[in-house]
């Protein structure tokens, strides 16, 4: 029941009482709530994006470029990766989520004003995303067959992507995979789930799932089919998606026919529930970066497992076929980077839902703690608010980080202050630094005095409103919560 229906039957609840006790003076009818900060968080993420797409976007292609200066007006010459292309995926995902979460309430005139061109903005995006597309033939530890799924860069054509090798990594797939089977949560269009499963099946099949003395799977999912080390930003994405669809399939009887590898070293099919191959998948995951990547000093999650004495793929011949050989990985590296904290965070909140083991809660709120500390300084850029840092693509690695807060909000409450520490930042630079409809890379210390260093990471403008957007249904949630 929304708030509105709540406010409109305390209405007539109210009259009746007075009319009952035939009082002559009749109290006043409470307002229907008006979610303001929900509204205004909302507003700034569409503005965000419009102004994103106006400087960072060119032609009916949709071209995405990766630089812009607001000061110089200049758009630089580099073409966005599939990474970046996916930040305004994202971005328009939240916005239409958020949207129909207001409209639900009874607050229609931003869901009626701003849905519709959203949504055919959100199917042009992923029209152009072909652009990014390839095929290739890949061998990994259990086959050897075509693949199309997404490259680093952008090609000519749709589907003439380069994809071989390291011309595509994992990680790429999974952020499209979150944001697929989150535009299929919010359209109800099929094409997105097809989508989302076919890539989240070549995802798995980079799961080294060879197995060790012990007969037991090694585990872990190398940066891409290229590369040998094992990273934190290609096994903990993947996690919430999985539970997704395991929830997706739930009360559904469909299957899945995936490869293993038997004890004695034979290739064999098996053909499990979806419901139960996707969360078992999420677990074992799960398991596998905490066991491996998580720091014993600090607790928060290193970059990846690397230490390897090969850095080249290397292959043998088991019964007469040729697999990917496992490769032994000894050392744990760094540095931390907030994101991967951040889709850990998630994914223990995901699995603490769907599960509710105990085991899950306890590490969602040993990593709030945590992270917070470690990626969260008070007062170092700006009185008052907490500095994150900045360097590198790190805007965009702090926004996963936010989200794996507000994920882990419904069910540890404490998180409030990180939540808030992100909303304080934006709404700073909002108010203070804003310049022709974009935010500055520093959010707190805001634009360079020098006009030409001015460039703005277009992924950054989409991450900003993404949070925004996010932090919009979290308050609006919050508020909601607040009155039942």
């Amino acid at each position: 029941m929304n708030k509105v229906v709540v406010y409109l039957l305390l209405s007539v609840w109210a009259t009746g009482v007075l009319c009952a006790s035939c009082s002559d003076k009749q109290k006043p009818v409470p307002e229907p709530p008006q979610y303001e900060l929900p509204v205004r968080n909302l507003e700034r993420a569409i503005q965000l994006v419009d102004s994103a797409v106006e400087y960072y976007f060119e032609g009916t292609q949709m071209i995405m470029y990766r630089y812009y200066n607001p000061y110089t007006k200049v758009r630089g010459s580099e073409v966005a990766s599939v990474w970046m292309y996916t930040s305004a995926i994202e971005a328009v995902n939240a916005i239409l989520r958020s949207l129909q979460a207001l409209q639900e309430e009874g607050v229609t005139e931003l869901y009626d004003e701003h849905y519709s061109r959203f949504s055919r903005l959100l199917s042009d995006l992923y029209d152009n995303l072909e652009y990014y597309r390839g095929t290739f033939t890949h061998t990994s530890y259990t086959q050897t067959r075509e693949w199309a799924v997404f490259g680093v860069n952008r090609g000519r054509a749709k589907g003439s992507a380069r994809v071989e090798g390291i011309e595509n990594v994992y990680d790429d797939q999974q952020w499209l995979v979150r944001e697929m089977i989150e535009s299929f949560k919010i359209t109800k269009e099929e094409k997105y789930l097809r989508e989302a499963e076919s890539l989240t099946a070549y995802i798995l099949d980079g799961w080294d799932c060879t197995l060790d003395d012990k007969k037991v799977r090694y585990g872990g999912i190398t940066w891409g089919p290229g590369y040998v080390t094992k990273h934190a930003c290609s096994n903990g994405p993947v996690i919430s998606p999985l539970v997704w669809l395991s929830e997706i399939y739930k009360n559904s009887s469909a299957v899945i026919t995936y490869l293993s590898i038997a004890k004695d070293y034979h290739r064999v099919t098996n053909t499990v529930k979806k419901s139960d191959y996707y969360l078992d998948f999420a677990k074992e995951v799960y398991a596998w970066q905490k066991k491996y990547l998580l720091r014993p000093d600090n607790n928060v999650y290193d970059d990846m497992m690397g230490g390897c004495a090969n850095g080249d793929v290397t292959y043998e011949t088991v019964y007469g076929v040729k697999y990917r050989r496992h490769e032994n990985l000894t050392k744990r590296e760094g540095p931390p980077i907030s994101y991967n904290s951040g889709t850990m965070l998630s994914g223990a909140s995901d699995l603490y839902r769907v599960t509710s083991s105990e085991s899950y809660l306890k590490d969602l709120q040993t990593l709030s703690k945590s992270s917070f500390r470690y990626f969260a300084k008070f007062g170092t850029d700006k009185a008052g608010f907490y500095t994150y840092d900045v360097s590198g693509f790190r805007n965009w690695f702090n926004g996963v980080l936010m989200r794996g807060y507000v994920d882990a909000y419904s069910h540890y409450a404490a998180v409030e202050p990180c939540v808030k520490s992100f909303q304080d930042n934006l709404d700073y630079a909002y108010e203070n630094y804003l310049y022709s409809g974009l935010l500055p890379t520093n959010l707190l210390l805001g634009w360079n005095l020098n006009k030409s260093n001015n460039n703005v990471e277009g992924m950054f403008v989409f991450a900003f409103a993404a949070e925004y957007a996010v932090l919009s249904k979290y308050e609006l949630e919050k508020e909601i919560n607040s009155i039942l």
